[in-house]
């Protein structure tokens, strides 16, 4: 069975106490129905014979008033005079009385005969008086018993117009017919008033229902017999309470309160201003503030306040105060104090030590938590190694000062930066050894050596210095250096818990040491792979002049890097990326892909195909490997881009990175809108490359989020910011690169930046020449005449014996093996490079032929013959390139030299 809810048994409580006459709701509720009941049949009563006198009353006035209308109509006198007055007067009568109410009208003359119809069951004459009252001119009014019963009556006299008296009009209401209009009326008031009866039971019901909520269903003695228990309670406990209301009045005092605050008897009901009371608790009271275990001292007693409001309660607005006589607690006040201190100093140096990953900073907040709530002077030492994020070695022999709060000249404390080196027998280096704090509670009778040196020991004792607590700063087993905390404004000196404290502290001090050494080491082997995988220097090349600036990132190396690779074909590529993480991983995710990029574009792929195959190579080594490290390479961003200068155009394609900036000439800069494709490692998605025109002295600006996107700052502004400041840099693009740093990096960099400009150079037009090659064997030998002739004009007779080797076994293999379109072109650059297309897809492979063989070692002569040779391919075709040095430093000759021998 369900159990009864809460709400029924609160109902059944609430029936059974109205039903309870024992209660004080039970019996207010019954004395309130019964007086509600006899007022309202007292008013009932009232109402009745009101209206009974009311009614006789208006029956009086309406037989005077129908009768004089009646006398005082025209054509009265005449009618009495005519010979038959009934005939006259009773029509009108009879329309007066229907039209009126009244019960009779009769007409006498002046005789006191009848002129008119009597009245059924009424007597219809006058007396000998009310005829002597009538010749007289006076009216008449009275009441009467008639056969029908009572009768109202008003008889007026009838003048003539000298005043005579020629007769009179008696005019009736039966009180009977009075009697029934009352009747008529007592439904309603009698409806009226059970409904009164209803409403004010109801109104009584609900009252009564609050009173019993309040009451909770006592009854008077149980009542009583409660207030004199609270009442002994409240008076009986050793804690003061005062109740005071919202207008500032005392409601409540009890005995402890009056003692404890020597108040006078008639404190309660008085306003708190007027009570002798102290500043501090007069305060308090008349403010009503909140309140929780204040101190105060009154009257040589220490007491204990709290002090609450009453709105919480539900209860009529107010405060309560409670006092509490701590005054025997007095003694252990101090010890409790300090021990509260040590507590604070405790959370302090867990909130505030070891916020961030670097050993100076976490030795500087060791000496802030302590000053000056545990010491007036902190000196923290580290060992040398430790300071590099070595391995401390065993003793700490060779330490440095890292911190010193506060920092005073003329106290005796060795300066910051300086090298400390301990006595044996200190206090400094009995710690070390034992690795355990070492107390000197007077430094007066303590040995100099605490010092290190007799003279700065007693000019700290001349500053006042007289207690020192060593600890060392342990982790590991190993000793990373000592924490010296000194008192001298704090006279009291230190003791066994200010030890226990002081070696909690350098522990949780030597554990974020510790922490920021090894990140330390982390960090500078991070940013030593970083670097090493970097390009150390550019690249020669004439197509692009090249400023950079690369900084890692102040805490955690990313893995942001660049390259400038040199292609065929005067041809420069240029990369800029970034992958996601820090830490050793990222740097090495960092040469991975740059190797990969470097090889692919060994290849020349176009930008966007070499983006696709990166991101194939880092989804599948994902994939293979299957490690929560190799998930790093997964979001790596990259913006490849290739400019060649002979056609002063730029194709490039972007992988999740920001666009590069194109800064023109006449100082305008535009965000280039290269289609944005996904981070390398996402895998399924295309990329997109596009090409711009690159005018000659215009510069591209290629960088990393690093440097335009910060926590407080959108990538959008931050590349705003970045074009704004482009602008308005130097001309020189090695202060621009400083002057866009300066405008958009904060102290510390939170991320690597990378920040590449080049500026664009034109091929010069005289260093190109090219010729289109027809489908004859016959034009192999014009292609050599004319390329002999255009080396004269450089001035490269030297390279004519290749050149012409060269040239005859490309273009013999492009006329024999394809059918298109064929041309031929010399660029004049740090070295000669020949290049010739062809509209075929097929590359040639270099192999050894056979002895048997008729051919087959044409293209191992040009591999011997030239520095290097390759082949790329072009949406038309390919085009197989060769690169010849200009001049030979390696002391072997020349090519042709080489081929020939010795002269």
């Amino acid at each position: 069975m369900n159990k009864p809810s809460r709400t029924r048994i609160v109902r059944a409580n609430n029936v059974k106490s109205f039903s309870n006459v024992r209660s004080v709701v039970g019996r207010m509720l019954m004395l309130q129905a019964a007086i509600v009941l006899l007022l309202t049949v007292s008013a009932v009563v009232w109402m009745v014979q009101t209206d009974r006198r009311d009614a006789a009353s208006d029956a009086a006035s309406q037989s005077l008033g129908v009768a004089m209308s009646f006398a005082h109509a025209p054509g009265m006198v005449t009618a009495l005079k005519s010979s038959d007055p009934t005939a006259v007067l009773q029509p009108r009568i009879d329309a007066v009385q229907k039209g009126s109410g009244v019960d009779f009208i009769n007409v006498f003359d002046s005789d006191g005969s009848l002129h008119t119809r009597p009245a059924p069951d009424v007597k219809a004459r006058l007396t000998a008086n009310s005829l002597a009252s009538l010749r007289a001119g006076q009216t008449i009014q009275g009441q009467f018993a008639g056969p029908r019963g009572d009768v109202r009556r008003a008889v007026v006299p009838i003048k003539d117009t000298d005043g005579a008296v020629v007769g009179a009009v008696a005019v009736g209401v039966l009180e009977k017919n009075v009697s029934a209009q009352i009747s008529r009326q007592l439904p309603a008031v009698l409806g009226t008033a059970a409904a009164a009866v209803a409403a004010t039971t109801a109104g009584a019901a609900l009252a009564s229902r609050r009173l019993l909520r309040q009451t909770r269903g006592l009854g008077p003695a149980e009542i009583t017999r409660l207030y004199e228990h609270h009442d002994a309670v409240l008076h009986a406990a050793r804690e003061g309470v005062v109740i005071v209301d919202d207008g500032r009045r005392v409601l409540l005092v009890n005995d402890e309160a009056r003692q404890l605050l020597d108040l006078p008897a008639d404190s309660q009901g008085r306003p708190v201003r007027e009570l002798p009371l102290t500043p501090p608790i007069a305060e308090l009271l008349d403010t009503g503030r909140e309140a929780s275990d204040e101190v105060h001292l009154v009257g040589g007693r220490v007491l204990a306040v709290n002090q609450r409001s009453l709105d919480r309660y539900g209860v009529p607005s107010g405060t309560v105060t409670t006092l509490r006589d701590s005054t025997e607690l007095q003694a252990l006040s101090g010890r409790v104090e300090a021990a509260a201190g040590r507590l604070r100093v405790l959370y302090d140096a867990t909130v505030s030590i070891g916020t961030s990953l670097d050993v100076t900073q976490t030795a500087g907040e060791l000496a802030d938590v302590a000053v000056p709530q545990f010491a007036d002077h902190v000196t923290v030492d580290l060992v040398e190694q430790v300071l590099h994020g070595n391995e401390p070695p065993a003793g700490a022999q060779n330490l440095r000062r890292i911190a010193a709060n506060p920092a005073h000249p003329g106290s005796g404390i060795h300066p910051v930066g300086e090298s400390i080196s301990f006595h044996p027998s200190s206090p400094q280096a009995t710690g070390v050894t034992s690795q355990h704090p070492v107390v000197e509670p007077d430094l007066r009778r303590a040995p100099k050596p605490w010092a290190q040196s007799e003279e700065r020991a007693q000019r700290m004792l001349d500053q006042g210095f007289h207690s020192l607590i060593t600890a060392p700063l342990c982790a590991g087993g190993a000793v990373l250096g000592v924490a010296d905390f000194w008192r001298s404004q704090n006279h009291q000196a230190f003791d066994a818990d200010d030890q226990a404290l002081a070696e909690e502290l350098a522990a949780r001090t030597a554990i974020c040491i510790d922490n920021a050494r090894r990140y330390t080491r982390e960090h500078a082997m991070a940013v030593t792979l970083q670097r090493s995988l970097l390009p150390r220097t550019l690249p020669e090349q004439s197509a692009l002049t090249i400023a950079y600036r690369y900084l890692p990132a102040q805490e955690g190396v990313g893995g942001d890097w660049f390259d400038v690779i040199p292609l065929p074909g005067a041809r420069v590529a240029l990369v800029v990326g970034d992958v996601v993480g820090h830490g050793l991983h990222a740097a090495a995710t960092m040469g991975r892909l740059r190797t990969a990029v470097r090889n692919f574009s060994s290849l020349d792929l176009p930008p966007d195909e070499l983006l696709a195959r990166i991101d194939e190579l880092s989804s599948s080594d994902d994939s293979t490997q299957g490690t929560a490290e190799s998930d790093a390479m997964v979001g790596a961003t990259c913006l490849y881009v290739v400019y060649d200068p002979v056609a002063q155009r730029c194709t490039m394609a972007r992988a999740g990175h920001p666009p590069p900036i194109l800064l023109h000439a006449d100082r305008a800069a535009e965000v280039l809108e290269v289609p944005a494709g996904p981070p390398l490692g996402v895998g399924g998605l295309p990329f997109e490359a596009c090409e711009v025109e690159v005018p000659e002295d215009s510069t591209l600006a290629l960088y990393t989020d690093g440097l335009v996107e910060r926590r407080d700052r959108d990538i959008d502004e931050g590349i705003g910011v970045l074009r704004h400041t482009l602008t308005r840099a130097s001309g020189d693009l090695d202060e621009a690169c400083g002057e866009a740093l300066e405008a958009l990096l904060p102290d510390r960099a939170e991320d690597d930046v990378v920040l590449i400009l080049a500026r664009a150079h034109a091929f010069p037009a005289h260093r190109v020449a090219r010729w289109d090659v027809p489908h004859d064997p016959a034009a192999v030998g014009q292609v050599r005449t004319a390329a002999t002739n255009q080396l004269a004009a450089w001035g490269l007779e030297d390279l004519t014996f290749v050149t012409e080797l060269v040239l005859s076994e490309l273009v013999t293999n492009a006329i024999r093996y394809t059918t298109g379109p064929i041309s031929l072109r010399l660029l004049l650059d740090r070295q000669l490079i020949c290049e010739v297309f062809d509209s075929s897809s097929t590359a040639p492979h270099l192999r050894y032929a056979e002895t048997t063989d008729e051919g087959g070692r044409g293209l191992f002569l040009v591999a011997q013959l030239a520095d290097r040779w390759g082949v790329r391919y072009t949406p038309a075709g390919k085009i197989i390139w060769t690169e010849q040095s200009l001049t030979d430093d390696s002391g072997e000759g020349t090519a042709t030299s080489r081929l020939l021998g010795p002269i």
